[in-house]
């Protein structure tokens, strides 16, 4: 059985990786990953902020920016109690260089391009292999037309594009209001991967306290259909690799995103449930189910439920929306 894909240009032994989180700060934990058939990894985000220390601007945010980010600024740590300040990012990049085989994907998260240009560099010059930029951005003015709201998403990319030669991949929300559109304007940008969707995190509000509080809830596999649904609509659109993400917890959601047209399905959430351990047993539960349906390779099933090869294009769109309404059993709802 043959699990070998292509992401971002970077041939790779098979379709899981680890995606932004905590798991990629110890280097055992790293090589289990490797050992376990993670076949590259997105080491968690550098924030904007920590690259930038001067007072003034970190004051800036922390007053007046806040509610851009879905991690709000206000349940950061102090900038002293950062997990790694930004120097310790870049040679913790050549560690996991030096401890595994598999490629290493390094992170930024902001809204900027300020220094995420420089650290991109120095992401390159410590060997990383890629680059993914996570624009963090949650417009709440009303002043902010779409228009501009894209052109930062697009302005970003390119300003990191012209300073690396490693590839370079977005991160992005589902919260456009033409995400086709959106997702061939950053195609065309040059972006070399596309990373469907991220997750904001909401904060919850605690009614007792009359506070608003952090709340993490990991992912399950029933968030997967929002990446799915639009990887299987971008399949054969664009040129940039695709990349699900949110909700791949089993060996079916790995299958279901290659079918849907994904290069790669990412997944952290599954892996801090169940351990390490459990890479392998998505992988094998991928293997069984190509061994099953007689696929040979991934490349031969990928896309093969996209809205480009599917039988019922419509299935992604408005009329099987209406078509799921109307199977609903109201007398059985309301035995």
């Amino acid at each position: 059985m043959d699990l070998k894909t292509t992401y971002m240009g970077m041939e790779l032994n098979g379709p899981l990786v680890a995606s932004a989180g905590p798991l990629q700060e110890d280097l055992d934990k790293l090589k289990t990953l490797q050992d376990a058939g993670v076949s590259a990894v997105v080491l968690w985000s550098l924030f904007e902020e920590q690259i930038s220390h001067e007072a003034r601007a970190l004051d800036y945010y922390l007053e007046h920016g806040t509610e851009r980010f879905a991690e709000s600024l206000t349940y950061f740590p102090e900038a002293d109690t950062y997990k790694l300040a930004a120097d310790d990012y870049i040679e913790h990049i050549r560690a996991c260089k030096d401890a595994v085989d598999i490629p290493i994907i390094g992170s930024l998260n902001g809204v900027s391009a300020g220094g995420w240009i420089d650290y991109a560099k120095q992401m390159q010059d410590a060997g990383a292999d890629g680059v993914e930029l996570n624009v963090y951005y949650i417009p709440t003015s009303s002043s902010l037309t779409a228009d501009r709201v894209e052109n930062v998403y697009v302005a970003i990319l390119e300003a990191v594009k012209e300073s690396v030669t490693i590839p370079v991949s977005m991160k992005l929300s589902p919260y456009f209001s033409a995400t086709a559109n959106m997702l061939q304007k950053l195609d065309a940008a040059g972006a070399d991967g596309l990373v469907l969707f991220n997750r904001f995190y909401q904060p919850d509000l605690d009614i007792d306290n009359l506070e608003v509080k952090p709340d993490l809830q990991l992912s399950t596999s029933y968030e997967n259909r929002l990446p799915l649904r639009w990887i299987a609509i971008m399949h054969g659109r664009v040129d940039a690799s695709l990349a699900a993400t949110t909700g791949i917890h089993s060996g079916e959601d790995l299958a279901r995103a290659i079918l849907a047209g994904a290069d790669v399905a990412m997944s952290t959430s599954a892996l801090l449930t169940h351990g390490l351990d459990h890479a392998k047993t998505m992988l094998d539960g991928l293997t069984a189910y190509m061994d099953g349906k007689e696929y040979e390779s991934v490349q031969q099933m990928k896309g093969v439920l996209s809205q480009k090869h599917c039988a019922e294009p419509a299935a992604f769109e408005r009329a099987n929306y209406m078509k799921t309404l109307g199977s609903i059993d109201l007398t059985r709802t309301f035995e």
